[in-house]
């Protein structure tokens, strides 16, 4: 079962992992055997020694069965992210059975040692010890030593029947040495999870994870991303979507510029989402960042994520450009966040972008670029339906959202480049350059609004002081969009240069 968290009462064992728990509707349904699955390196052991902590931490006492690692290596894994095991008893086998160095690397070969002796052994550690929460690492070492798949999976049935009996909470660990295809341990679990390792063709490697199963419960299904980081793992959920908030009042926000404003109808409307598109160097950035400051001016809390730009670039740019960017930045409404789309995976993404609206309040969410953002996931047939699910959330959550998009080239077509992710927007911005008698020229046009009518001109604009400056409609120029319109009228529609002259078009 996936989905939702069941409401049904269980007493539960935390992972000491809260995006883990999140999944799994609270935690880990108690007294029941549990398989943590995934290649060597995917971050078991960590969250194995979490989960035992996390039990020490309310009283629960924890045992670590460890058969492919020695005590030593594991206090390493525990001190490099700053633990103490001081409170968790750890069996190692071969200490416990007396072997010697010189026997070591055949002591888990089936022609030496027995199965039967290493089941023995760790039931009499669990006798002595009497824990709640133990955890068994490895599976692997096990199915080598019982030579067939069916005296394996006898032995973990007795397994599972004898922790049944003691009220424990098992974690098995395995780490997918199993044949193709064999899912006996899936089907003895109460509960599934298995940990991946993806690495890409460039950038920092992915993790995820995916509960598939936990009998009898609801959780949040699908693939997670999740990083190792020092002090442990943290896991990021997909986002759950929230039904649409109280606060969706439909007012109309306001850019600062009235021109801009009336193109718009009055304004893009709260708890929407703005897209901004045209290439390099059209006044994108300056656009949004011209909207958060209305936004701050209004008492909102605005997250600004910078995928291109660095943070002293955008201040230096915008205090040029005379926006006041300091004073919301000190008293905390403005809140400025570079992120390197190589490092970042897009669930981490998503969860920061979660977290500011649920813990810090922000009330308007801007990308800047989502091109960046896409760039950051791996698998390039999903990108419009993270993107989707990002958006739904921030409407739902009744938070403005302004992205946006470069597109390839200076003339290139404005359709094809902005198809993936313009028609998951409310409203979409073009912003687009044009020649005019050897003069490079920037014009605007609002190319949809779901919410509203909105004016069909194309206008002039230019970056200027306070923002992006819009002049009157360019309504005797045919082809605009092409790059190189004609003027067809004799009138002078075209906004004043800095010396106060105009560039005049010719018929």
């Amino acid at each position: 079962m996936s989905n939702s968290p069941d409401t049904t009462a269980y007493t539960r064992a935390s992972t000491g992992v809260a995006g883990l728990d999140e999944i799994l509707g609270g935690g880990l349904p108690v007294d029941h055997l549990y398989l943590l699955d995934g290649e060597p390196g995917t971050g078991k052991t960590t969250l194995a020694l979490q989960f035992l902590l996390a039990g020490a931490a309310r009283g629960a006492r924890g045992l670590y069965v460890t058969l492919s690692e020695s005590r030593a290596e594991l206090l390493g894994v525990a001190s490099s992210h700053g633990w103490s095991l001081e409170h968790v008893d750890v069996f190692e086998l071969a200490s416990e059975t007396g072997v010697g160095m010189e026997e070591s690397y055949t002591i888990f070969h089936p022609a030496e040692v027995e199965l039967q002796q290493t089941i023995d052994a760790v039931l009499a550690a669990v006798e002595r010890h009497d824990p709640s929460l133990v955890v068994f690492d490895s599976l692997s070492e096990m199915r080598l030593l019982a030579r067939d798949p069916l005296r394996f999976r006898r032995q973990i049935l007795t397994l599972k029947q004898f922790f049944a009996g003691r009220r424990c909470t098992v974690l098995l660990l395995d780490d997918k040495t199993a044949p193709e295809g064999d899912l006996q341990l899936h089907s003895l679990a109460h509960g599934v999870i298995v940990l991946e390792h993806i690495a890409l063709e460039y950038g920092a490697e992915r993790r995820r994870l995916q509960v598939t199963k936990l009998r009898g419960l609801r959780f949040r299904g699908g693939y997670h991303d999740f990083r190792i980081r020092t002090g442990g793992i943290a896991v990021y959920p997909r986002i759950h979507q929230v039904p649409p908030s109280d606060r969706l009042n439909g007012d109309l926000l306001g850019s600062g510029s009235p021109e801009l404003d009336t193109l718009l109808g009055g304004g893009i409307q709260s708890g929407t989402s703005l897209l901004v598109t045209g290439p390099a160097g059209t006044g994108k950035s300056v656009l949004v960042t011209q909207y958060a400051c209305a936004a701050v001016e209004r008492g909102e809390h605005v997250r600004f994520f910078m995928f291109d730009e660095r943070l002293s670039t955008f201040r230096l740019r915008s205090e040029g450009l005379g926006m006041n960017l300091r004073e919301p930045i000190d008293d905390g409404r403005l809140c400025l966040q570079q992120v390197e789309p190589t490092e970042l995976s897009p669930g981490e993404f998503a969860n920061q972008v979660v977290r500011a609206v649920e813990e810090d309040g922000v009330r308007m969410i801007v990308i800047d670029s989502i091109n960046g953002y896409l760039q950051s996931m791996p698998e390039e047939r999903l990108l419009p339906i993270q993107v989707h699910e990002l958006l739904s959330y921030l409407a739902n959550a009744g938070v403005t959202t302004l992205l946006t998009l470069v597109q390839h080239g200076i003339f290139g077509s404005p359709v094809d480049e902005a198809a993936e992710v313009s028609y998951l927007a409310d409203a979409v911005i073009l912003l687009r350059y044009f020649e005019v008698h050897g003069a490079v020229k920037q014009a605007v046009s609002v190319v949809k609004k779901r919410t509203g009518d909105h004016e069909r001109t194309i206008r002039e604009c230019r970056v200027e002081r306070n923002g992006l400056r819009v002049g009157e409609p360019l309504r005797e120029f045919q082809g605009v969009l092409t790059g190189v319109p004609h003027y067809t009228g004799t009138m002078e529609p075209l906004l004043r240069d800095a010396d106060g002259s105009r560039t005049r078009p010719q018929p």
